[in-house]
């Protein structure tokens, strides 16, 4: 541990995480690579490390019902999951996983995202989250993406490389977050210019920031240049240059 930060590629279990706790309660960020531990242990982390506000876990092996621990980080700001092959395999009821109240980014990389349960529970704890960023992220189709609309305060979304992912799939979403304000997309193969529908453009003019590349062939933002779509509502376009 040095100045609040603490990373450890060493096997930890709900022991080592209880240790750690104890004896390192100033604690501000924790990145945990193969974790071996379980609700318990996570749950000492957020009542120990109250001052804890960034918190990753890369590849971890977390036993079912760890997510609802999570609840228990009461300042936790930013939360990041990365080359996890799952996320909880048994959460338990939505009633029980409690909400992160103070969370404002989440970012998913280069995990697997199949399961409809875990990956539910998880929007559902981080209810409170300004910032979603999903990178290269395995299995994440139309159906799981929709569950991100559990997250009603998104104002920031970033994909990349979420090859599944659909333009129909991504509208739903976008359509039902009233406060979003940045989108950036790159490198979704199935997202087509030709599938932006008018409510999709409408919503692309109102935001302070778009990047939108999610092919190589993507023409769309000299498409809204012609049609004036640049100075609409005083706001900016910027297109991802390949």
């Amino acid at each position: 541990m040095d100045g609040g930060f603490f990373t450890t590629s060493v096997v930890v279990s709900d022991i080592g995480l209880t240790i750690l706790a104890q004896n390192c309660k100033r604690l501000v960020k924790l990145e945990l690579c193969g974790c071996e531990g379980s609700y318990d242990g996570i749950k000492a982390i957020g009542e120990c490390c109250q001052m804890l506000e960034d918190l990753t876990f890369h590849d971890h092996r977390m036993d079912a019902g760890w997510l609802a621990a999570l609840s228990f980080c009461a300042n936790l700001k930013t939360f990041k999951l990365r080359s996890c092959r799952s996320i909880d395999s048994n959460p338990g009821l939505d009633e029980h996983l409690g909400v992160c109240p103070m969370l404002q980014e989440l970012h998913l990389e280069r995990c697997h995202l199949r399961d409809m349960k875990s990956t539910k529970s998880l929007f559902l704890v981080c209810g409170n989250v300004r910032d979603i960023v999903l990178r290269n992220c395995w299995g994440f189709q139309d159906d799981l993406f929709a569950l991100a609309s559990l997250c009603r305060r998104v104002k920031l979304l970033y994909l990349e490389h979420c090859s599944l992912l659909t333009t129909g799939g991504l509208e739903s979403v976008l359509l039902s977050w009233k406060g979003l304000q940045r989108l950036m997309v790159v490198s979704c193969s199935k997202i087509k210019d030709s599938e932006v529908t008018p409510e999709l453009a409408s919503l692309f003019s109102v935001l302070k920031e778009l990047k939108w590349r999610p092919d190589t062939r993507s023409l769309l933002s000299a498409d809204l240049e012609g049609i004036g779509m640049w100075r609409k509502g005083g706001k900016f376009f910027t297109s991802l240059k390949g």
